[in-house]
């Protein structure tokens, strides 16, 4: 089956409009523009954020250095559920900063705690440095829930796109070893298949298209092909998902992730994970975040938030 070249003319028109101004270029990601990219999204003027909120970096040694950022709301009171967040980026952009407003937004109104943890980015640290970074964040946060005001019971994880697909990763990492519980998993348009073997992965999504993510990929397995890719990396490699938390996927009907997203979706529920679904129509990647006022970003934003109270009320 031939995929299409240009689905420029499926998007919703509310998203097509606000991307135009954006002028986004991650096509043009390669070994040699990267680091302009990253100096690029370093240079952006930094969001104004509430004074309701702390936030607090701790630097972890377990079996990553890393460092977790810790956001609480300043009048909360007593043990809280906490939400543990990774980064998108396609492995090789992005800081953990960059979910401050995030945390701003779901510390108070969700009344929880946030953590953001500062994983380590491909090129230059491969597969699996980044996810043991995330691993060691998590097991550093289960071993310090009390003094940090965390209920260590109602910890769970999630992520946007790259960031997401770590958290894929964490979670079956976590259930294997069987260190660590996680109470469910929240994944945003995860990154997840390094094939590239569906349809969607080959569209010209206008935010991530398929030279982008074959550029994050490769740089993130470090030489890693075919069968050597472990599930840890790609998770829609699993072929056992029995045993992981509660999990909420959202994507755009025209990412380049969202067959394999949704095909992930149904697996979870055929191996009895309770799993809630979203594809919203007309959507490419990140539309949630780059087109946040939008009817669709609005919507999948809510439907977010409306999953992540059941959870976070779960004892």
């Amino acid at each position: 089956m031939t995929a299409p070249r240009d689905i420029t003319p499926l998007l919703d028109p509310e998203i097509m409009a606000a991307l135009a101004p954006l002028n986004l270029r991650f096509g043009k990601l390669s070994h040699a523009t990267l680091p302009k990219v990253r100096s690029a999204m370093a240079g952006l003027a930094p969001p104004s954020l509430s004074e309701a909120v702390s936030r607090v970096d701790h630097s972890v040694v377990d079996r990553s250095p890393v460092t977790v950022r810790v956001h609480r709301a300043k009048s909360a009171q007593g043990l809280l559920p906490c939400i543990y967040w990774m980064h998108g980026g396609g492995l090789v952009l992005g800081r953990a900063v960059g979910d401050d407003p995030r945390f701003d937004d779901w510390c108070p109104r969700l009344d929880c705690v946030g953590a953001s943890v500062e994983y380590r980015l491909a090129p230059e640290s491969t597969y699996p440095q980044p996810l043991e970074d995330c691993y060691a964040g998590l097991r550093w946060l289960h071993a310090q829930a009390e003094t940090l005001g965390i209920d260590r019971n109602r910890i769970g994880i999630g992520g946007s796109s790259a960031g997401a697909g770590l958290a894929a990763g964490l979670a079956l990492l976590a259930r294997d070893r069987g260190e660590l519980s996680i109470a469910f998993q929240a994944l945003i348009y995860p990154m997840i298949d390094d094939r590239q073997q569906t349809v969607s992965s080959h569209w010209q999504d206008p935010v991530w298209p398929p030279n982008a993510n074959r550029f994050g990929w490769d740089c993130y397995l470090g030489g890693l092909t075919g069968d050597a890719v472990p599930a840890y990396a790609a998770a829609a490699r699993a072929v056992n998902l029995e045993g992981l938390p509660p999990t909420f996927i959202s994507v755009g009907a025209l990412d380049v992730f969202a067959d394999e997203d949704i095909d992930y979706a149904v697996r979870l529920r055929h191996a009895g994970v309770p799993t809630e679904l979203h594809v919203y129509p007309g959507a490419p990647h990140g539309f949630d975040a780059l087109t946040p006022n939008t009817t669709l970003g609005r919507r999948s934003r809510g439907d977010l938030d409306t999953w992540l109270v059941g959870q976070l009320r779960i004892r």
